[in-house]
């Protein structure tokens, strides 16, 4: 697998060790993560695949930092109970995201513990974990249960994510092609170790912007963690999510972190004109949704279509993982400069079908 391709980040080692525990098939991965600074594994990366090591009973090769290749040859996938630590600030949400779908096709339900950064400014935030990747995946069949215990943010990290998975049968396929229109906006603010006018400032913001496009916003929880709070972080931070539920179906989602310099007011104007240019696009699946539902539109028994924002590199590379392990199975059709369309002939993947790809590597 050539980690160069696409973006040429970490989206290709994470989808390979996946679908390589998924299959049984081992993986030899080269070029990892060179078109980023500093190139090869880092922390978060390191602790992606020792989890994967630890849940498919693998052995792997080249598991140090900088590492630009590394061989990964999985055994069986049993479940149980892992605790995990990126040592820093690396995102728990990348770790899962290449933990779930093993996860889902083990022996037994999966438990796992993930420490590290928990809202990171180029990863997937928690709060978007679990109000729209989850009940996306429910969809699918795949019940998660996802929940905070503590948040982290750069640079000390230190949030703490649990997350629980039976195992099915197979995973349904998906259907997200219309928008009819957007029935609500909801969400989260929340802040730890700030000032607590932090927050109503950032939501106030948020919903003056919305409401200027005739949109309210009524129902956004507030979080606000002093010291002492159970889910007060390590390292100060704050950031909102607002998600929009949309007829017939389908959750948008769109995201803000605070940082040093940047007013609460100038993070609600950015979560707010996020929201509403998705909205603009009238496509039922956000980009961030489209790519993390590529390997699951692969693995269902069945064919799934979604209707996303425009197509991403990250998208690109997950297919590319997908297929070079399976088959040529996606169809893209796209709109100039807009929404495109990704119909996927999932392969009906099963346990039984993991023995039977073991001795057949991509």
């Amino acid at each position: 697998m050539d980690g160069a391709y696409g973006e040429g980040g970490g989206q290709i080692l994470r989808m390979s060790l996946a679908l390589s525990a998924l299959t049984g098939a081992p993986v030899h991965l080269r070029n990892i993560r060179v078109k980023r600074s500093p190139p090869g594994l880092r922390a978060q990366h390191r602790t992606a695949v020792e989890a994967m090591t630890r849940l498919s009973d693998a052995s792997v090769k080249g598991l140090e930092l900088g590492s630009t290749e590394l061989e990964f040859t999985p055994r069986q996938l049993k479940g149980g109970r892992l605790a995990l630590d990126t040592g820093t600030a690396g995102s728990t949400t990348l770790v899962l995201q290449s933990l779930l779908p093993a996860m889902a096709f083990s022996e037994k339900r999966t438990e796992v513990q993930i420490t590290g950064g928990t809202n990171n400014p180029l990863a997937p935030p928690i709060d978007y974990v679990q109000r729209v990747l989850a009940p996306s995946l429910a969809k699918m069949g795949l019940q998660v249960k996802i929940d905070l215990v503590r948040r982290g943010f750069y640079p000390r990290g230190g949030g703490v994510v649990r997350a629980a998975l039976d195992p099915v049968e197979t995973v349904q396929p998906i259907q997200l092609t219309r928008f009819e229109e957007l029935t609500c906006v909801s969400g989260i603010a929340y802040s730890s170790r700030l000032p607590k006018h932090i927050v109503p400032r950032m939501v106030r913001r948020a919903r003056e912007i919305l409401r200027l496009a005739d949109l309210e916003a009524d129902d956004i929880d507030m979080e606000v963690a002093d010291q002492g709070s159970p889910r007060c972080a390590l390292s100060p931070g704050c950031g909102i999510l607002l998600t929009g539920t949309i007829i017939p179906e389908g959750v948008l989602g769109a995201d803000s972190l605070g940082e040093l310099g940047k007013s609460a007011e100038r993070v609600g104007e950015e979560v707010a004109e996020g929201l509403l240019r998705l909205i603009g696009q009238k496509a039922p699946v956000d980009t961030y949704l489209g790519d993390q539902l590529i390997i699951y539109m692969a693995l269902a028994d069945g064919r799934s279509t979604i209707r996303v924002g425009g197509l991403t590199p990250h998208m690109e590379s997950c297919i590319y993982v997908c297929e070079r392990f399976f088959r040529r199975i996606f169809t893209l059709t796209t709109e100039r400069g807009g929404p495109a369309t990704i119909t996927c002939e999932g392969t009906g993947f099963s346990v039984e079908e993991r023995g039977s790809r073991r001795s057949r590597p991509p």
